[in-house]
């Protein structure tokens, strides 16, 4: 479990969605594969992109949460609704990150239509994670199961039953698009293990802008010592910044990590007066370059995030030199609406 951080600040909770009254099914097929590719509906970029390369061209992806944007402070527009009255099947990734769309979709989608939680089924409540940014006394448990990525991989084996499911005719291309999806995965995670041996034991320490890396601190052997993320954009108080600097100066953290959606003062403030170098370009969702790029992707992501922290934290990032981090499958793979 993540220890020994500083919360600012309440993490950002989706505000209420305008939700419209279910569309009545129209189609005279109850399922996309007998009429054609099957709709699915899915919420931030990392499980729109592991959704699109298990099911490739067999399935039509909407993305309700563009990439760049806030997804703790996401508003579903009325165009959502009606997405989720199409969709034949919906995945989130639950453990109450999006609350807002999860209850736009149970008012919208038909009758049959499983919203499909993969956080929920993929760690029991033993292995939640409370922290500083969300703690036990609230319920909610940390929801960012994406940067762990055998969770990951677990969301994949858990869609590509589902659409086979589905959709039987194209089970074996789904299963298929499973197995080099986890081949892949597999690379990253001999990667990250191999990369995190060269970064000293002392400097495997991690204190960001959002609380994204808990689950994959805890198995690889890091340690999250803290996250600055504002409640409703409150500015930290005084003495939780004081607390973080003293933190920072007495487990001397070479480097400490800032959002590219998000811009951070106080972790400027924190770096200038503790001398950490403070690294501005971590994603929590937004996919690196632009759709069509070869890193474009889920993997992309969590290549750049750890090469990233790694080597500003002292080791050597070559073994993700390595790693496939293009799409399985080729053309548009970020499923979202122009």
């Amino acid at each position: 479990m993540a220890s020994g951080g500083v919360i600012v600040g309440k993490i950002f909770v989706l505000a209420v969605a305008l939700v419209l009254p279910a569309a009545a099914c129209s189609r005279e097929d109850e399922g996309g594969a007998a009429g054609g590719a099957l709709r699915v509906v899915t919420t931030v970029s990392p499980i729109t992109n592991i959704v699109q390369n298990v099911g490739g061209t067999r399935i039509d992806v909407t993305g309700i949460v563009p990439e760049g944007t806030n997804s703790h402070t996401f508003e579903p527009a009325p165009s959502d609704a009606q997405a989720m009255a199409e969709a034949d099947v919906v995945f989130i990734n639950g453990l109450h990150l999006e609350e807002p769309t999860r209850e736009l979709a149970e008012a919208n989608v038909r009758e049959g239509v499983e919203i499909v939680q993969l956080g929920d089924r993929t760690i029991t409540p033993q292995e939640f994670i409370f922290d500083f940014s969300f703690p036990q006394e609230k319920g909610d448990p940390n929801p960012h199961l994406w940067t762990h990525p055998l969770y990951a991989k677990r969301y994949a084996e858990i869609v590509a039953g589902k659409l086979g499911e589905l959709d039987p005719d194209n089970a074996r291309f789904y299963e298929a698009n499973l197995q080099e999806f986890s081949a892949r995965i597999d690379q990253l995670d001999q990667a990250v293990r191999e990369a995190t041996e060269t970064v000293p034991p002392q400097n495997r320490k991690l204190l960001t802008y959002h609380d994204s890396f808990p689950y994959f601190a805890r198995e690889y052997g890091w340690t999250v010592i803290g996250a600055i993320q504002p409640s409703d954009f409150a500015e930290p108080t005084a003495q939780e910044v004081a607390g973080l600097i003293d933190q920072i100066r007495e487990q001397q953290v070479p480097a400490i990590f800032g959002s590219e959606v998000f811009e951070s003062p106080v972790l400027e403030q924190i770096a200038a007066e503790t001398g950490a170098e403070y690294i501005d370009d971590l994603r929590d969702d937004d996919l690196p370059g632009e759709n069509g790029d070869p890193a474009h992707s889920y993997l992309g992501l969590m290549v750049f995030d750890f090469r990233t922290f790694m080597t500003a934290l002292g080791g050597d990032a070559s073994a993700f030199d390595g790693v496939d981090v293009t799409n399985i499958q080729p053309g548009d793979t970020t499923g979202y609406r122009s």
